[in-house]
């Protein structure tokens, strides 16, 4: 992002609105290897096609604030991979990341890991620091320390299935998990900012959020989200593209002022549910429309999208998710025209 773009992005959060809706996509390993036409394995393990990719990214469509930008990633396999996870990569699908718990017992075993020398880890941070000065030199800044949220990540380390029923089995064991797991990510956070300084936002992505009913959230996902949104970042950014009607009322009190949902809330149902205290990021439908309609349709509905809008002061205008596999040039710069007011 620009120095431009991110003040921009922190006046946006700040109610501070220019009149001109910006837009904006979290773009990672789903879409940047196809559209740049090489493999997932390929944008993983080569940190040369993983720059040129992002560069590309930027320079085709220097308008669209990508979030968060030159995002060092290993797919699902990220943070798992720091606490032991055998790690599964295949050539051109998306990477998984298997079970280290396998029964509650495991918990009690479990320790926090060190983020500068465990898993895939320094590999990611070594990337960004590698890359550094041709993001720079491109007039960009590495803006945001990332991760998986709490939940996400104790899903992937026992099993959704298993954390939800360990949840009303045994609380306890599942608050000692995520104690553990927020404990890594504090560090983990910390070392991203303390080796890239121009950090100044914090983005964590937690479908699991909306997975779980109101109490479980504010037993098992507020006060663990609410410790790592204690920071002093400018944009305090959350993802969850599952439903967040149990859970979106509360994120105003967490920190976050920047949300990228998925489509079980219309765009004012969620400004209404945060009283106005987060900008929404959102919500074309990404894969039915953004990915698989013609452009003509993509800006007809986009166009649609934000005429049902009540307050465009708090919307970042994107898709409801991450940016999908398949999407084309043509159809984001469809959206871009439609969010811009230009003919297609």
């Amino acid at each position: 992002m620009t120095d431009q773009q991110w003040n921009d992005l922190v006046a946006l959060t700040k109610g501070e609105y220019n009149g001109k809706i910006q837009t904006g996509f979290i773009i990672d390993s789903p879409w940047l290897p196809n559209w740049y036409e090489i493999s997932i394995l390929d944008y993983f393990s080569n940190d040369d096609l993983w720059l040129k990719a992002n560069l590309k990214a930027i320079e085709t469509f220097p308008d669209i604030l990508f979030l968060p930008g030159f995002w060092s990633e290993y797919g699902m396999c990220t943070e798992p991979s720091a606490f032991g996870a055998k790690c599964v990569f295949w050539p051109d699908e998306f990477p998984f990341a298997e079970k280290v718990i396998h029964s509650d017992e495991d918990i009690d075993k479990l320790e926090v890991p060190n983020p500068e020398t465990d898993g895939l880890l320094p590999f990611m941070l070594n990337r960004m620091k590698l890359a550094q000065p041709a993001i720079e030199a491109a007039g960009h800044k590495i803006r945001f320390s990332v991760s998986r949220g709490p939940l996400n990540i104790a899903s992937f380390l026992m099993g959704t299935t298993e954390l939800m029923t360990t949840m009303m089995m045994d609380p306890d064991r599942v608050h000692k998990l995520l104690r553990v797991i927020t404990d890594f990510l504090k560090q983990w956070h910390k070392m991203q900012k303390e080796t890239i300084p121009t950090i100044d936002g914090i983005l964590m992505l937690d479908d699991i959020v909306g997975f779980v009913g109101e109490d479980e959230f504010v037993e098992f996902g507020l006060p663990y989200l609410k410790e790592l949104y204690d920071t002093d970042d400018s944009v305090k950014f959350f993802h969850n593209d599952a439903d967040c009607s149990m859970s979106v009322k509360y994120y105003p009190e967490i920190g976050i002022n920047l949300y990228n949902p998925g489509l079980d809330m219309s765009i004012s149902e969620l400004q209404e549910a945060t009283e106005n205290k987060t900008v929404i990021l959102g919500s074309l439908p990404p894969r039915d429309v953004l990915a698989a309609c013609t452009p003509e349709e993509v800006y007809a509905q986009t166009k649609e999208m934000l005429s049902g809008v009540k307050n465009p002061s708090k919307l970042l205008a994107s898709c409801g998710g991450g940016m999908p596999p398949k999407v084309s040039t043509e159809n984001l710069n469809a959206f871009i025209k439609a969010v811009n007011g230009e003919d297609l």
